[in-house]
């Protein structure tokens, strides 16, 4: 195959993925009419994406924190007096750190683990056992993860937010010498809204990306137990990048 053969194999098989892609989020659209009857799948997906990640949720958020304190003192030094360095610190977590990190740490636990869960379960057929049955698979499977995933995303967010503020306040106040008032009195004076809604419709955003590619990779997944591992993979690495691209188109729309 010659270079140009290769380009065109690989963009003919970009587009039928996406399409792929495409199909399964409208078919997950389709079978929301099922919520209710779901609701059991759709509250242990919950359960599964969004309190069993808040621990790693709440270490990710300190330390992003507690850098992003040192990064912006050590922007303003020269520039602007530390008393902007809540403002720095929490415009700049709400925004931007605090939904992708967040996000990135979710496509990593949770994404990775859709595709192993559903990928395990088309390698041993256990999903043509469910079609056999009548139950359909997406219903079943791919649209509590998606919603769960959707709904946990911005909670997660708004946790990390939180957390990470109080990490960048703690590295203030003991080695800045900022004091509680001016730290959060700066936070205060330049809050918007605004910001805050953008940082979690990036968080809905971000969640419904992750587990809907985990889903349509475990679905696609074929060659047994290394088939499984590479889904796995795949899914943390496009989980991932889609996330940052998202995040740049956002940010090119909106801004």
């Amino acid at each position: 195959m010659n270079p140009v053969q290769a380009v065109g194999r690989k963009t003919l098989n970009f587009f039928e993925e996406f399409g792929q892609i495409s199909l399964l989020f409208f078919r997950i659209l389709r079978s929301l009419k099922d919520v209710i009857r779901s609701r059991k799948l759709i509250l242990f997906q919950m359960e599964h994406i969004g309190v069993n990640s808040l621990p790693l949720v709440v270490i990710i958020a300190t330390f992003t924190g507690a850098v992003s304190a040192w990064q912006a003192a050590y922007q303003l030094k020269g520039i602007a007096p530390l008393s902007f360095l809540g403002a720095a610190t929490s415009r700049a977590i709400i925004t931007e750190l605090g939904p992708v990190l967040t996000a990135i740490v979710i496509a990593g636990r949770v994404g990775a683990s859709i595709a192993a869960e559903l990928g395990s379960m088309k390698v041993t057929e256990q999903i043509d056992a469910l079609e056999t049955m009548g139950i359909s698979p997406i219903r079943y499977l791919a649209m509590p993860r998606v919603l769960a995933a959707i709904i946990m995303m911005p909670i997660l967010i708004i946790f990390a937010n939180v957390i990470a503020i109080g990490g960048a306040y703690f590295i203030s106040n003991m080695f800045l010498d900022v004091s509680f008032n001016v730290f959060f009195d700066s936070v205060q004076r330049f809050f918007l809204f605004s910001d805050f809604n953008f940082g979690l419709l990036k968080g809905v955003i971000f969640g419904g990306v992750t587990a809907l590619l985990g889903c349509h990779i475990g679905f696609k997944t074929e060659g047994g137990a290394e088939g499984v591992g590479q889904s796995t993979i795949r899914s943390f690495v496009l989980g991932a990048a889609m996330i940052l691209i998202v995040d740049y188109i956002l940010w090119s729309l909106l801004f």
